[in-house]
């Protein structure tokens, strides 16, 4: 007899071979604008329940580009596995050609020619036109919203979060979970929450006080689908008051909260699920080891790292959807429940390719309504980029190296320090840099530009800690985010080495002199989590920047050695 995770393998293959799973046809299409809008959205319509997943928007409300990283390292278990297969390798073990249109999506190689080749990308116009056609083939698919939604773009700073809340609540999603969101501030998080006219998740969003599940938000809910009684359970980002300021939310306590999710999942079957969903923002790995450690959940839909990828993974008998970021796509999932067993899929992940897929009229007004009372501010030119600007990767993007460089010129500084944050979109070669485009790259409500010195023992612990938090063998252990980003000085990596002693050979930039453990060096950077910080805001800082620099030209940054990776 056929077991359950063989039985979804083989819908995996079968999947595959017939075009429903990662992008069908189109993938082996040549680098040409051949596509249209009917070969994006097409999916052979399968079982009884569909789910429409988006996440990590990140505020981005307009298309942009957006380049996938041409670096991500996995530690531990998860060296060599996806989402830590990049470039040309990725495309290998896809089947993806060589200037294809997944190429382009799903890839950072060649990507400025591309992206001339194929235009900018998401736009929740856009988004909100493939939304309303996965409505239209199946009038009661589940819309679910993995967070990160009410951050990242002036206009969503400028409103509070107010600008998305009301994009969204137009999108009309099912369901919706947290990270970034908790940076409005605990008040204006239950402000909104409150008016949301859909379900605010969370099986892991306590009450620090009494270490009670947090009454504002639910841990699940349940919705009747295409006869299916089907449970969403809520994961948010567990490591909030590491990553982010306590201070601004110091009602709520986090973690994974296995054990809770356990009890969960128990509970929503024990009330008769025949279908149990995780919305999850824990990051691909820490899902990965959740799903192994949690039984009873069918699919679980990852947010937080921004991992793109065209096939789902199974995890024992569980599903991993990841759906990428910044509206790039929108995962559609057709599933086939019968009898309280889950019993095959189907699944595509949709690139927005925003000169291809037509804006939805509705949505498209109410989105320059939005952006209407700061649309002069945003235009305005502030230089020119004749560089890639991009920022994911483990260790340095270009827009990183332009903050840290407008930190140590602006601020006077040896040393420069940026948050190795992965939402932010690209610009290509020739690209005008508006306001708009700086603050999408800066915009957090404790953006402040601090200055103050600290020893060389101090930064390489610094740098030792984030280490540990981004390549500790344990998914439980890594933190959020990538490697900081330093200016100003170099040094070596070994990320084979134990904890606090990964890093090594570091050295002054400007003077070629090794860092002296007992010198004092004068250090800027942004984002620090503690409260009170003062300093400009970074968005500022880098406007002054680019503005002295008129235009923009960025040396490759070797100055990080990385050794067994």
């Amino acid at each position: 007899m056929i077991s359950r995770r063989d039985f979804l393998q083989v819908s995996m293959a079968a999947s595959a071979l017939v075009g429903a799973s990662g992008f069908g046809k189109w993938a082996r299409l040549a680098a040409q604008q051949s596509l249209t809008q009917d070969q994006l959205l097409q999916f052979d319509t399968f079982g009884n329940v569909s789910l429409i997943h988006v996440t990590d928007i990140h505020a981005q409300l307009k298309p942009i580009y957006f380049r996938e990283p041409s670096v991500n390292i996995g530690v531990g278990p998860n060296r060599g596995e996806v989402p830590h297969v990049t470039g040309a390798d990725f495309r290998k073990l896809y089947g993806i050609d060589d200037g294809a249109p997944s190429h382009y999506a799903l890839s950072s190689g060649d990507f400025s020619s591309l992206a001339k080749a194929y235009g900018r990308v998401g736009g929740m116009d856009r988004v909100a036109t493939v939304v309303n056609a996965i409505r239209a083939d199946r009038p009661d698919a589940l819309l679910l919203d993995g967070g990160d939604t009410w951050h990242g773009s002036m206009t969503c700073y400028k409103t509070a979060g107010q600008d998305m809340v009301n994009v969204m609540n137009a999108l009309k999603p099912d369901a919706m979970t947290f990270h970034w969101e908790f940076t409005l501030g605990s008040d204006r998080v239950a402000e909104l929450v409150e008016g949301l006219p859909y379900a605010a998740l969370g099986q892991n969003i306590f009450d620090a006080e009494w270490d009670e599940p947090a009454e504002l938000f639910k841990p699940y809910q349940f919705f009747e689908r295409g006869g299916v009684k089907i449970a969403v359970i809520g994961q948010a980002f567990p490591y909030m008051p590491i990553a982010n300021p306590r201070w601004m939310f110091p009602e709520y306590s986090f973690g994974i909260r296995d054990e809770n999710m356990q009890a969960m999942v128990d509970e929503v079957r024990a009330q008769g699920a025949e279908l149990v969903v995780c919305l999850s923002h824990n990051g691909f790995d820490v899902d990965k080891k959740m799903a192994s450690r949690v039984t009873g959940i069918d699919v679980i839909l990852t947010g937080h790292t921004h991992d793109a990828l065209p096939e789902p993974v199974l995890i024992g008998d569980t599903i991993l959807i990841a759906s990428g970021s910044n509206g790039k796509f929108v995962s559609r999932v057709d599933l086939d429940v019968r009898n309280g067993q889950m019993l095959g899929f189907r699944h595509k992940l949709i690139p927005i390719f925003s000169d291809v897929i037509a804006p939805d009229p509705e949505m498209a007004a109410l989105i320059d309504e939005q952006r209407a009372p700061f649309a002069e501010e945003l235009a305005e030119v502030i230089g020119q980029t004749d560089t890639l600007l991009y920022r994911r990767g483990n260790f340095n993007g270009s827009w990183d190296d332009l903050i840290c460089d407008a930190l140590i010129s602006e601020r006077e500084a040896d040393i420069a320090m940026s948050p190795g944050v992965r939402w932010g979109p690209s610009l290509i070669p020739g690209d005008p840099i508006t306001r708009e485009d700086i603050w999408n790259v800066t915009s957090m409500t404790y953006g402040e530009a601090y200055r103050s010195e600290m020893t060389g023992e101090f930064i390489k612990v610094i740098l030792e800690d984030v280490a540990d938090n981004i390549f500790n063998p344990d998914p439980y252990y890594q933190q959020g985010g990538d490697m900081v980003r330093i200016g100003g000085m170099g040094y070596r990596i070994d990320l084979r080495a134990p904890a606090g002693e990964r890093i090594s050979d570091m050295t002054l930039l400007r003077t070629g002199e090794p860092i002296d453990p007992a010198r004092n060096y004068v250090v800027a950077g942004w984002a620090s989590v503690n409260e009170g910080t003062e300093g400009p805001q970074i968005w500022d800082v880098v406007e002054n920047h680019i503005a002295r620099l008129g235009t923009v030209s960025l040396d490759p940054n070797n100055s990080v050695e990385v050794v067994g990776a």
